[in-house]
């Protein structure tokens, strides 16, 4: 890896787009960090490699290697169904829903974020205030009694709620808040030490704050935007390092079994030409082979991509506690280096 290259192309990059947050490459033995902006911008505290932050949707394939732990447990299959675990009522919710449904988002349950019906994420907290949003059933009354969207299996349809489902069976089988349960076998187990599903009024040390821009061009904090508490669909907090090890652990086998780990990296279903769904992530496909693995996640004030390329193992993974700027930091990286 030409270091000096790389940092000269992604400086660049980030005088043009204002990028905030940490980036992060590797490919073999080597790889490259390094930091811009503000974590706390009132404080004048500067982001670093250790700096914890939010990744949005990007926690989705950790809630999706929680689900592949309680099928190593024998405590659930992918097809069982939702229907066998849940206690809480789903009036409108067809009872041939499994577990591989929700993962790969073709439940077709109703979402609480609805785009169809919503521009702005922020207007869920109009009848829903977001300081009341701290554990998984607090989301219920958003979604659980509309009605569904499609037949099981029968479409992909992004879907948060599903990964808040996700989150409550693992809740019921492990007798455990899910955030607990991925501490314990997941965080722990890895040693990402600098992971949690954080409260967003009580966020611990080296934590960055997420930054929404204001139409005079200055900033506000993401606190009025987002949920109280990260949950299973998003919201998770992690350092570049620790979402690194993660991924490790899962294509190294270290987390999962290999049969399970396969799965987990397997294109479930299409979501267009070439571009699939495995669990929790996305996938895109050239000439039937995998070419990249892909996270991403986006809330008001967070924004994150991440890629692995199986065939070169080039790993890529940018954290921006603002809006948007991952993107356009993660496609000049891959240019330098794939």
């Amino acid at each position: 890896m030409d270091t000096k290259k790389l940092e000269k192309h992604v400086d660049a990059k980030q005088q043009e787009v204002q990028f905030s947050g940490t980036v992060y490459a590797k490919l073999g033995s080597d790889s490259f960090t390094k930091s811009y902006g503000y974590a706390n911008r009132s404080e004048k505290i500067k982001n670093s490699e250790e700096t914890r932050y939010g990744i949005a949707s990007g926690s989705k394939p950790i809630t999706a290697a929680a689900i592949c732990l309680l099928v190593a447990q024998e405590k659930l299959s992918f097809d069982s169904k939702l229907s066998e675990f849940l206690n809480q009522e789903f009036p409108t919710f067809d009872k041939e829903i499994t577990i591989h449904h929700l993962l790969t988002h073709t439940s077709g349950i109703p979402d609480y974020f609805d785009e169809d019906v919503m521009d702005d994420f922020e207007e869920l907290w109009v009848k829903h205030p977001m300081y009341l949003i701290r554990d998984l059933k607090d989301f219920l009354p958003l979604f659980q009694n509309e009605k569904m969207k499609s037949s099981p299996g029968a479409l992909f349809q992004y879907n948060n709620a599903g990964y808040i489902v996700l989150g409550l069976i693992v809740e019921k089988v492990s007798g455990q808040t899910f955030s607990d349960f991925v501490q314990e076998y997941i965080f722990d187990q890895l040693g990402m030490n600098d992971s949690g599903y954080f409260e967003l009024d009580s966020l611990p040390e080296r934590t960055a704050m997420g930054y929404i821009e204001k139409p005079d061009g200055g900033y506000r904090t993401n606190v009025y935007s987002l949920p109280a508490k990260s949950a299973s669909d998003g919201g998770v907090f992690v350092t570049v390092n620790d979402m690194q090890v993660f991924w490790e652990a899962i294509i190294s086998n270290q987390l999962l079994s290999k049969d399970l780990s396969n799965l987990f990296l397997t294109p479930h279903v299409e979501v267009d030409e070439d571009f699939y769904y495995g669990y929790g992530h996305y996938i895109e496909m050239d000439n039937k082979a995998i070419n990249r693995h892909i996270m991403m996640g986006y809330d008001p004030g967070v924004n994150f991509r991440a890629v692995y390329y199986p065939k070169s193992s080039l790993s890529v993974i940018v954290c921006s506690n603002l809006s948007d700027g991952a993107y356009d930091m993660i496609i000049e990286i891959q240019e330098v280096l794939k």
